[in-house]
């Protein structure tokens, strides 16, 4: 890719390991740990988009403790195990190849910016605590246009303050649907596929599909 001026990227599942917060659980939760974290994960980007339909914004951590709420009924979890959870969903582990990547892009003065549902606070504390408060140059939330992915006010907020093109972007999310979105808008748009997935019917196919973000550095 030539004339890349900005790298963006998706925080939850890109970046960070959503499941992370139940496996740390798993001993309480026992072998549903990954069903319960999946349903989890699922249910809150479902009311994301549901509440975006509805023009019923509530933000995202208040989405995710709903989603949360009807995940342990689901799973039959008790709910002396709430606030455990929640904490250690705001202290996600990242994947284990993210910290080195990022330094590499930074030595390489690409501008930096993880583009998000997440809240500001959120991001903050996620950045935080696996020690990369000092790779980004934006922590851009949905919070600023108060409409979830993937609505292209979202993506444009970056192309509005850097004053770029949306040519001059790569985009990488784990999430297809939000591939589609940035591409659709005119991102160079780059699938993390870490999970053999498939990606969705969404009128967008990405050129470039990697396993890890490794594999960015190859591209770019």
């Amino acid at each position: 890719m030539k004339n890349i001026k900005a790298i963006l990227f998706d925080a939850y599942g890109t970046l960070f390991d959503v499941n992370s917060a139940a496996e740390k659980c798993k001993d309480k939760i026992g072998n549903r740990w990954e069903g319960f974290a999946n349903y989890w994960r699922t249910t809150q980007l479902e009311y994301t988009w549901l509440r975006s339909l509805m023009n019923r914004h509530r933000d995202f951590w208040k989405i995710t403790e709903d989603s949360l709420d009807k995940s342990m009924k689901a799973f039959n979890i008790d709910n002396s195990m709430r606030n455990e959870l929640l904490d250690l969903y705001k202290v996600l582990s990242p994947f284990e190849e993210v910290s080195e990547v990022l330094l590499t892009l930074k030595e390489k003065k690409y501008k930096l910016a993880i583009l998000s549902n997440g809240t500001p606070s959120l991001l903050k504390e996620l950045v935080k605590s696996n020690n990369l408060e000092n790779i980004f140059d934006d922590l851009f939330s949905i919070e600023q246009v108060g409409t979830y992915k993937p609505s292209p006010k979202v993506y444009d907020m970056p192309i509005s303050k850097y004053k770029i093109k949306k040519e001059e972007v790569v985009f990488l999310s784990a999430n297809t649907w939000d591939v589609s979105g940035g591409g659709n808008y005119g991102y160079n748009s780059i699938w993390v596929n870490r999970n053999n997935s498939i990606f969705d019917n969404l009128d967008y196919k990405p050129k470039n599909e990697i396993k890890n973000l490794n594999q960015l550095l190859d591209i770019i």
